[in-house]
């Protein structure tokens, strides 16, 4: 399953003078991945033009940006649009009162119609697909039952302490903390733990999808794309606590097996407890592919990746092709990783047969995708 990186980006050595707060009018171009997007200013007497990532804006729109992160030796520059010139037809009054410029950064897109901003966000992945992986593919991001027109759909969490029992979040690529009275996006209740009637042991603090919707609608896409069979064998990969190895182990019967690896012992342990039948092995998932797994379960009929946000990468994908399974499932979140490792599929001879797209992270640029890798014939 997808996990959030809560890193920090790490301080970068300065490169020139500092170019924050300067401001620029300027038009602004397509969507990019990572909630902003892309403007060109004048960078020097020459008449060169330099990138800007612009966040707050929309395609289209004539605005006044302020560089928020960047110097003159830099390739590009990051910055917030701090006022609209002409608006797009597509841009909304946020719902929340400390989404904006130099507020909370916790969402992208409050200021985007909802159903444009499943439009950006399938932009970034037909992109990246075609810039990556060098495939023109259809996307559609669909809507998942659970949230609120986008809002109070996350059941887990984490705000700032602050004095006095108030708190916070922080700004966009900063320690910095905005007092809030409330996050719009959080859940009036906390996460279930039952999918589809089943229900799954979690660790306190371990993982799970935080939309109350995404667990039912990324089973339901999996074992759509995969189609699995009575007898078939297959191998779940950064598993959790084995949310997928319980339907597909339910799909292929008693003939068939499954097993697992994941990378938190404390999940791999409840992804046994939860899948009666279920070979888990806990460890990196490379390492314990490269190790092998006993006898039988060592091959796959069907396999499913649900890496974190760096994605499988190569090391990863070529142990899975070693074992010729016939579909591969890969849940993704994020659309870049996803490219890359659809092209190292590629190399193999695994062609991407079929993509879906949700939309799992409402008013954030973050989208989940499920993509079917099918071996072509020789």
């Amino acid at each position: 399953m997808s996990r959030q990186s809560g890193r920090r980006p790490r301080a970068r050595k300065a490169r020139g003078a500092s170019a924050v707060g300067r401001r620029f009018e300027a038009e602004v171009g397509s969507v990019a991945h990572g909630g902003h997007f892309v403007a060109r200013v004048p960078a020097g007497a020459d008449g060169e033009e330099r990138v800007v990532f612009v966040r707050h804006a929309l395609p289209g729109e004539r605005v006044v940006l302020e560089v928020t992160d960047g110097t003159d030796g830099d390739r590009f520059w990051r910055a917030d649009a701090v006022e609209v010139l002409t608006p797009s037809p597509d841009r909304v009054t946020a719902p929340c009162p400390y989404a904006g410029p130099g507020l909370c950064g916790g969402c992208d897109f409050q200021h985007v119609d909802l159903a444009a901003q499943r439009r950006l966000k399938a932009d970034v992945v037909r992109e990246q697909l075609r810039r990556v992986a060098r495939l023109d593919v259809e996307v559609v991001v669909e809507a998942v039952p659970g949230d609120e027109a986008g809002l109070h759909w996350r059941t887990r969490q984490r705000y700032v302490p602050l004095p006095d029992g108030r708190r916070g979040m922080r700004k966009h690529r900063s320690h910095e903390v905005v007092e809030v009275d409330e996050c719009l996006l959080e859940a009036p209740a906390g996460p279930s733990y039952d999918v589809e009637g089943r229900a799954f042991e979690v660790a306190d603090g371990g993982f799970w999808q935080v939309h109350p919707g995404a667990p039912s609608a990324l089973v339901g896409a999996v074992l759509e794309a995969l189609r699995p069979q009575p007898g078939e064998s297959v191998l779940d990969l950064y598993a959790g606590v084995g949310l997928f190895s319980r339907f597909l182990l339910e799909a292929v019967g008693p003939e068939g097996r499954g097993a697992a690896v994941e990378g938190d012992p404390a999940a791999s342990a409840l992804s046994a407890t939860n899948c009666p039948g279920l070979l888990a092995r806990p460890g990196d998932v490379a390492e314990v592919l490269a190790g092998g797994l006993p006898g039988a379960w060592d091959t796959a009929d069907l396999v499913v990746l649900d890496p974190p946000r760096a994605g499988a990468k190569r090391a990863v994908v070529e142990q899975v092709v070693a074992r010729s399974p016939r579909a591969v499932a890969y849940v993704a979140c994020d659309p870049g990783a996803l490219a890359r490792d659809v092209a190292i599929f590629a190399e193999h001879g695994y062609r991407l047969a079929s993509l879906r797209a949700f939309d799992l992270f409402p008013m954030t640029h973050h989208v989940e995708c499920v993509a079917l890798l099918e071996q072509q014939p020789a």
